[in-house]
């Protein structure tokens, strides 16, 4: 019998459609933050720049500097009809790409390919004149093998020409008229990304301005960084009756060994860790050995966390409201319990809050 804290309809709840984020508010700022102290019986109602109110000198904010790419290439096949193409990862570099001398470079990727009628192996879907596609194998998930094949001019990079000719990846609830806007190249992107290679971006960290960074710096708060790639697997639903049956995606992370020091001395010290969004928070607990300590390294983290997970590293989290059924959901639930998690999410609902990607914020605080 599966206990009902880990019943999949036990993470349901009712989203009026309105209150999905369409656009992200007009300074990041500026946006709401929904304070769910555990110590505390009430919420707070905030605004994102009073996150400084709830910060400390000893502590350390962790963010996720992983940069979106615009994985989506809207062309047409040989034949003619349209073709879209979703990169599923940045395209990695063949011998071809590193030869000067070749005229068309080459990277390899996995995608998923939408057109009317399914390509052909060998055959090419085209994004100008000096991007296009060769199609290299067929999944039956769905998937795609393909190799980009690009023509720089002069030292143009291969991420250059996808800011030119791709959209970013927004989520699929995104579903505004004018789909993907110029706008989104600047603002599905954290201020502090650096290294390229996700298809969604860690939207906790959306709302920090410079402004709101320089303020946090000049309190006397240090930020470290990781780098989780997030992956077209964080929207994958979950359909596991039993939350525990599901198969969690695996996504590419590292840890420096300047951050698995700081966040060491600062729990040796007595500070907190607070960790922006839930990417950060996987990757952390994920880098944690057995005597708690944060080992530096990459690899590929498929940790799950839900309700009976114990966070050995994070005291406290910043993130946005996530989907109903999501692996995201669970892990949120872990860290301050299922109940006051979705009293608190009702609340919001209540206040008219924004939810998902481009909508408001919320600070879990188990740590005073």
């Amino acid at each position: 019998m599966i206990d009902f804290h880990h019943r999949l309809a036990a993470y349901d709840y009712d989203l009026p459609p309105d209150r999905i984020a369409q656009f992200p508010a007009p300074e990041r700022d500026a946006s709401r933050l929904l304070v769910l102290d555990s110590n505390a019986p009430d919420l707070a109602h905030r605004r994102f720049a009073d996150i400084l109110d709830y910060l400390r000198p000893s502590d350390l904010l962790v963010v996720n500097t992983t940069r979106v790419f615009p994985a989506r290439l809207l062309g047409a096949k040989q034949t003619g009809g349209k073709a879209e193409l979703f990169l599923l990862n940045f395209p990695q570099p063949t011998a071809a790409m590193l030869d000067p001398s070749v005229p068309w470079r080459e990277a390899t990727a996995t995608a998923l390919i939408k057109s009317s009628k399914r390509p052909k192996i060998g055959s090419l879907l085209l994004f100008g004149a000096q991007l296009r596609a060769r199609v290299d194998a067929l999944a039956a998930d769905g998937k795609a093998e393909v190799t980009l094949q690009y023509k720089p001019d002069g030292e143009q990079s291969l991420e250059a020409l996808l800011e030119a000719h791709g959209r970013m990846p927004l989520p699929p609830y995104i579903s505004r008229p004018d789909g993907n806007s110029g706008e989104d190249l600047h603002r599905y992107q954290t201020r502090y990304a650096r290294q390229t290679g996700s298809v969604a971006a860690p939207t906790a960290g959306l709302h920090f301005s410079d402004a709101l960074l320089a303020e946090i710096r000049a309190k006397g708060v240090d930020i470290a960084s990781v780098v989780l790639h997030v992956g077209y697997g964080t929207f994958a639903p979950v359909r596991a009756e039993d939350i525990r049956d599901h198969r969690i995606h695996r996504e590419q992370v590292e840890v420096s060994k300047e951050t698995a020091e700081k966040i060491n001395q600062t729990k040796a010290a007595g500070g907190r860790i607070w960790a922006v969004g839930t990417t950060t928070a996987r990757t952390l607990e994920f880098a944690v050995d057995e005597q708690g300590r944060v080992q530096p390294g990459s690899g590929d983290c498929d940790l799950f966390i839900y309700p009976g997970f114990q966070f050995r590293v994070i005291d406290n989290l910043i993130t946005n409201f996530h989907l109903p059924k999501s692996s995201l959901l669970f892990l949120v639930s872990a860290l301050a319990g299922r109940e006051r998690i979705l009293d608190a999410y009702q609340e919001a609902i209540n206040a008219s809050y924004r939810f998902f990607s481009y909508g408001d914020a919320m600070a879990i605080i188990t740590k005073r």
